[in-house]
């Protein structure tokens, strides 16, 4: 998973429905001027959002865009994920693996996109609104930390060295 400009935007438009929730329905013009975007860039992605079932438009006299379920519901993963242009399988998977140490490199950027992912989808809507208080969870290390270990043995630091580094 890769989190694009893209995704940014929409995390954030969707952060704003959210905690206008109880208002009613956002102007997509106020949401470009309030994230400094243009209003056409922000109807594709919305677009996006509505046909993945995430928003739902309003018609008439103050409408505009609401949160299609409750924010405790929608993870910042379905958000990414639907704001996509393309999805990172397509990207990955058109990529031609040449050697082992490239087919290494690919699998540890696989495993580090699917513990983004999953880092993403424990995140929702509502505990952005909450202040952010998200369970603390333990590192283990697992076995793309030890692939990335082997690649980039550690270094023993030369005596010149020892000065520079502490600050």
């Amino acid at each position: 998973m890769k989190l694009s400009t893209q995704g940014q935007h929409a995390i954030m438009a969707m952060l704003a429905l959210a905690i206008h929730d109880d208002e009613g329905a956002v102007r997509l013009g106020d949401l470009a001027a309030q994230q400094g975007i243009s209003l056409s860039y922000l109807e594709q992605i919305f677009a996006r959002l509505r046909s993945e079932g995430l928003v739902e438009g309003i018609r008439g006299p103050g409408g505009g865009y609401r949160l299609s379920r409750h924010a405790d519901e929608i993870t910042l993963a379905d958000i990414v994920l639907a704001a996509e242009e393309e999805s990172v399988a397509g990207r990955l998977g058109s990529t031609r693996t040449e050697s082992l140490d490239q087919h290494l490199v690919q699998q540890m950027w696989l495993d580090l996109s699917a513990q983004f992912q999953q880092f993403m989808e424990d995140i929702t809507l509502e505990s952005l609104m909450d202040g952010h208080e998200l369970p603390r969870k333990t590192y283990q290390m697992g076995e793309t930390a030890s692939m990335i270990a082997r690649m980039f043995p550690a270094r023993e630091l030369k005596p010149g060295m020892m000065p520079q580094m502490a600050m």
